[in-house]
Order: C-alpha cells, then structure tokens, then sequence
C-alpha cells in the first residue's frame, strides 16, 4: 500500500483550481496527469530581469521591468507589419513596445493612452528606436512583476501557458508533504543537499544546482534501490544448477569460428547456469556481433541438462526470424525448436503446447505468446529475452513465476549502452559484453549526402533494383506535420517513390495496424518487394542479407545511437553495403559532429558513449532514442556524476542498513513510491 502521506501527490491534475477537461488535454500532452508530475515539471530555464527606473540604465539585450506611462499607437498598412505602442520611461525617454499578429489585440486592450502599466521584457533596438517585442509581462500598478525578477520558463504545449503553469505548479507544491530523510547524512551534508520539500521549492524558484541535483539524486537512488531488491530477492530464490555435458554442443555446425568475445560470454553464462541461484545477466553486443549464437549455447546447455529454453522476441516478425536461424543452427545437434506466437491457432498450436508440456520440445521462440496462462512447461530452465529496451524489469520478475523453480534469464540487447547507464537501467543485471565482430561482416560504406541531391539518389536506388538488390529507406516522421521546418514523413515518400517503382514499395510505420505491418514486412522478407519505405520501427533485428542500400532521410534528426541501429541493417549478405545519410539544409555543429562520427567509425560502443556526451549539453536531437535513459528528471550530466554514488549508496542501505527495515528503510520504502519503483517494494512480500 502506498503511504497515506504522498496520496496528495497522486491525486488526479483536476483536483488543482483551475484545471477541467479543456485543460486536462494540454496537460496529459506533457505527461502531466497527476499533482506529482506538475510538482516535478521542473522548469526548462530562468529569465532574470533588473527593475530600472529608466532605459538609460539598461543596456541591449537586457531583460528588464520598467515603469511605462503609455502615449500613442501606431498600427500599420501591412497586415503583417508592426503594431506599435509607445510609452515613456520616468525621464521622458520613448520607448515602442512592438506587437505582430493577432497579439495586437491584446495590446490594444492592455495599454490604454495615458494608462500606466508595468512592462517587462527584454530591450533591443530597432533603427534609432528602442523597443520591446511581445513583451512578456504588462501590469497595472501593484501587479506582480516587481517580484518576478527570476521567472521560471516552463516547456508548454498548445492550449496552456506560462501564467497558468506558473499557477498549477505552486498549488501542486503546497500539498508537498514534509517527508522523512532517505538520503545518507554523510551525503547530503557533504553535498550541502537541502530536504526534499525545500529542493521542490527552490528549483522552481531560481537556478538551484543543489536542489536540482538532489532531486535528481532522489531519482536515480530510487531506480538503484528497486532495482538492487530485485537483485537480492532473485539471490533467495531457488533455481536449478544447470551443468552441461556438451553433447549438444558439441554437435553444432557454425559457418565462422566463435570469437574470443563469444567464448568469453558463453563461459560467463556457463558459470552463472551452473549456480543454483538463477542467473539475471545482460548480452550487450553490436549489431551482427553473434548474439543468437551465444544465446543458443546457453539454451543448449539447459537441454544437454534435462532442461526446456524459451526465447522471447518483443514482435511476431522478430520471433519467426529468430525461430529460422536457430532451427537452422540447432539441427545437426538433434534439439526440437518449435515457434509460438499469438497468431498460433487450432492444432498447430495444440501440438506445441502439448510438447512443451510433456517436454518433447527443447526450445520455444515467441512473443509474450509464450508467457500466456494457458501455457506450462514440463521444466522451464533458461529464458532468453531478446532486444532487451522493450521490456521493463516488471516483465522479467513475471518470467520468474513460469518454471517450477526460478528460470535462469539472459536478456539481449543490440543497442550499445554508454558504461554509465547500463547501472541506470540493467542495475540488477550482470553483463556481458561482444566487442569483436565475426569474421566475414563487410564494413558499411557511410556516405553523407545533400537533399538537393535526391534525383541521383533514386537513380542509384532504381539502379540498385535493377540488379535484384533490396533497400530501406528510413524518414523521422508518419505523415507531414504544419510547422515551422519541413519534416520529411514517410507516408509522402511512399506516394513519390510509389509512381517510380510501382508494386516493387511497401510502406511500415507504428501506426499502422500490426497485421497490415506484419504482411509488408513479410512481403520484404521474402524479396518480394524491393524497396521498403518506413519509420524507425524497422531499427532493431530485421534481418534481410539480400538489402544492400540504407537511405536515412533528414538523418540529422536522429541520435547516434538511432542512425547506428539503422545503418546494421544492411550488411547482413556478401555483397557490399552503403548507408547514405540524406541531410537537411541547416545543420547544427552538434549535427554536423554526430553525421562526421557516423562516416568515422562503425562500433558501436564508441558511438555510444559520443552520443552521450553529444547530447550531454542538452541537445536531444529527433525522436526519442532506443536505449535512452529511465529517468524523467536527472539530465545526462547528473547520471554521469550521481549514478555511481546512488548505487553504493542503494548497495550500503541494503547490505549494511538492513535494507527497507529501520527508520531510514522507511524512508527508502516512501522513497521507492514516490517514484513507483514499488516493484521493489514487492518483490519483499513475494519473495
């Protein structure tokens, strides 16, 4: 149960004065759907104003507050011109305050002639005249802007507004309780961290760099704490020693000899199976590093012991992929691999569901298909989860309840993760890592590219065709969006490439349904279609050796990360592989470094950690990234510094504080509801 203190928090947005079904949608847009999000809407920046009394004392480019006696307005012929009111200062001095658009109207009603108000906002000049455009606040005397000398900036969406933000915010922080200290004393002392009360005050009043880093601190201990209990809980549990003999193994015919990283994972995993506490590893390894393989021994090693493996695959395309190549891979060993997923249905399915519980099938692959009530296995030993980002750590604590006595886990995943944040989101896991590639992976040629050059490069692409090759090309949006920059989507490039090469496109993006994706990818798969046109979606495991050409248009828009998960898709065959990277006009320096690094360097790890500390400043470029971080208030520079004190700190408060028991385990315990790691929480009562 959570406790009673924080159910203010938890209350729904409607609860705050002013907020009704009209404002609740701008709200929800931001994610802001309880008093607990809005209390940590923590502001984007601050303005800082200076009161003078008249405009001689600022200089340009100054954000001030001044004392105005309005006198004119001047509209102009223009529709779009400038609308004009002009004021003086307490000297006499005239300054315009500028108004375009519909914002004239405000203007007129603001400023009467001869009214006099309080102006607030940032002096520039235009010609010989001073002025202030848009300003951002206009008071009559006695109004509030003589205190809001520091203003909080908050990110917004359509339909709300500073003032209100402003207003929502200091409700929510009025039903912030006084809660007990789960921060060690040593810590925060040392760190000069005020409560927590008083950081949730201070961040929204100034820049606060104690307050922000406490809060973020708050954050990542509490993702370290759960995720530590789990660690701990699943040491309890009673798994079964899995000791191999090699008989399947040993029978494996693979067409490139394993790396010194793949010998080094399979013996890792080989130690932890032989334990009886349940191994929770992760395989981090590069796209094409031979992941499938590693994952394959550690299976075997479970069946040579009397043992079922089942892997999880997060779609159904990803499944049947996985299901081929380890069928293929597992034959001459003589282990039965059967596919299930939720399409299964009638006989086929019951046949699988029967071998896997008498235990005539050594190995299932699927989707959550394979984790449904209806399905028991005669002796669940492994599980192995594939692209590891999509399921949450609440998944991986429900596979453990599948097998009579807790299954080994190996999850995967093929987004490299800078070191600092595989604490942050595989805390609880051991890792392992392939940092070589197998022999015969060709090099992908990188080429960056100018949109003006699109012509040529669907001659290239029609060229390609041509010779029986396939290709993806990849855009950062569904459909086209009205704003201020063209984005290109990918719906608009299908209809242009569709004329060119008719039946020979298909089209995949997230919103269309599975079904109608499934069958296009399919239809790809199989080389009967040859250009596949899509979102991000197509990012992880779709293993086509016979495409040989990524397009990424605007690839500016994209992380490093995202760009790298793209661009292995291709190279998976004998024949050289290009990536070209389609950039904007405008590029940033930042964009300009991340698309320099891209033609630099394929590994992965390396990309990784650049990406971080590309992004570290602040520029979070394009869509959300695959393997970006957990957190919603701790920025790349406070997980760099603080994650690795908040995970000692989670590992002190377990190991030597007697974990959740005790006076500060009782903070910890309101700590981990606060930010609903309460999984950790219940993992106690059900281990």
């Amino acid at each position: 149960m959570r406790p009673e203190a924080l159910n203010p928090l938890f209350a729904e947005t409607d609860t705050l004065d002013g907020v009704g079904p009209k404002l609740k949608k701008p709200l929800g847009r931001l994610g802001l759907t309880r008093v607990k999000d809005v209390a940590y809407h923590l502001p984007d920046r601050f303005v800082s104003r200076r009161m003078v009394q008249n405009v001689d004392e600022a200089g340009e480019g100054e954000n001030i507050v001044v004392r105005l006696a309005v006198t004119e307005h001047r509209g102009s012929r223009n529709p779009r011109g400038p609308y004009r009111v002009l004021a003086q200062d307490a000297l006499g001095n005239i300054l315009a305050l500028t108004y375009f658009g519909r914002a004239s109207y405000s203007a007129k009603k603001q400023l009467p002639v001869e009214g006099v108000r309080w102006v607030a906002g940032k002096l520039e000049r235009y010609g010989d005249m001073l002025q202030i455009v848009h300003p951002d606040h206009v008071l009559e005397e006695g109004g509030e802007t003589l205190q809001q000398l520091c203003e909080p900036v908050y990110r917004l969406s359509e339909g709300l507004t500073q003032p209100k933000v402003a207003s929502l915010v200091a409700q929510a922080l009025e039903r912030c309780p006084e809660l007990p200290e789960w921060i060690e004393r040593g810590l925060r002392d040392k760190e000069d961290w005020p409560a927590w009360r008083e950081a949730m005050h201070r961040a929204h009043r100034a820049e606060d760099k104690a307050a922000r880093d406490r809060l973020a601190y708050d954050e990542l201990l509490a993702n370290s704490l759960a995720l530590m209990l789990v660690r701990a809980d699943n040491r309890r549990r009673k798994g079964q020693a899995l000791l191999g003999d090699g008989s399947y193994r040993g029978k494996l015919d693979l067409p490139f000899p394993l790396t010194g990283a793949q010998q080094r994972s399979i013996s890792e995993i080989g130690n932890d199976l032989a334990q009886e506490a349940p191994m929770l590893r992760l395989l981090q390894g590069d796209v094409g590093a031979g992941k499938t393989v590693v994952a394959l021994e550690a299976m075997l090693i479970a069946v040579e012991a009397g043992a079922q493996a089942a892997m999880l695959a997060p779609t159904e395309i990803l499944a049947r992929q996985h299901y081929e190549s380890l069928r293929r891979m597992a034959e001459p060993t003589g282990a039965r691999v059967a596919l299930l997923t939720g399409r299964d249905k009638g006989r086929a399915r019951e046949a699988t569901l029967m071998g896997l519980l008498d235990g005539s099938i050594d190995i299932v692959v699927g989707t959550h298909a394979i984790f449904q009530d209806s399905v028991a296995y005669r002796n669940l030993a492994v599980v192995v989860i594939d692209e590891q980002h999509r399921f949450g750590v609440g998944q991986r604590l429900m596979l453990a309840s599948k097998g009579k006595r807790a299954p080994h886990v190996l999850a995967m995943t093929a987004t490299p993760i800078p070191r600092s944040l595989t604490l942050a989101q595989y805390g609880e896991l051991d890792v392992s890592k392939l940092d070589e590639l197998p022999p015969g992976r060709q090099a992908i040629d990188t080429v960056v590219m100018g949109s003006d050059k699109l012509a040529v490069l669907v001659d290239r692409l029609a060229g390609q065709i041509a010779e029986g090759r396939q290709a993806y090309w990849v855009c950062p949006m569904v459909r086209e969006v009205d704003g201020p920059e063209e984005i290109a989507a990918a719906e608009a490039r299908y209809a242009s490439l569709k004329e060119r090469f008719g039946d020979d496109v298909v089209l995949v993006h997230g919103q269309l349904p599975p079904e109608v994706k499934d069958a296009a990818m399919e239809r790809f798969a199989r080389g009967n279609a040859k250009l596949l046109i899509a979102t991000t979606v197509i990012e992880v495991g779709v293993d086509v050796p016979n495409a040989t050409l990524m397009i990424i248009e605007q690839a500016e828009r994209f992380g490093l990360a995202q760009l790298h998960q793209l661009r292995g898709r291709v190279g998976r065959g004998s024949e050289k592989s290009v990536c070209v990277l389609l950039r904007g006009e405008s590029l940033s320096e930042t964009a300009r470094e991340r698309l320099a690094l891209m033609r630099e360097t394929q590994d992965g790890f390396l990309l990784a950690e650049e990406d971080l500390r590309l992004r570290g400043g602040g520029e979070l470029l394009g869509t959300r990234q695959s393997g970006d971080t957990p957190f919603s208030i701790a920025n790349f520079e406070q997980i760099s510094a603080l994650l690795p004190k908040a995970h000692d700190d989670a590992r002190l408060l377990i190991e030597r504080d007697g974990g959740l028991e005790g006076t500060r385990g009782e903070a910890a315990r309101m700590l981990l509801y606060l930010f609903e790691r309460d999984f950790g929480v219940r993992t106690l009562r059900g281990g």
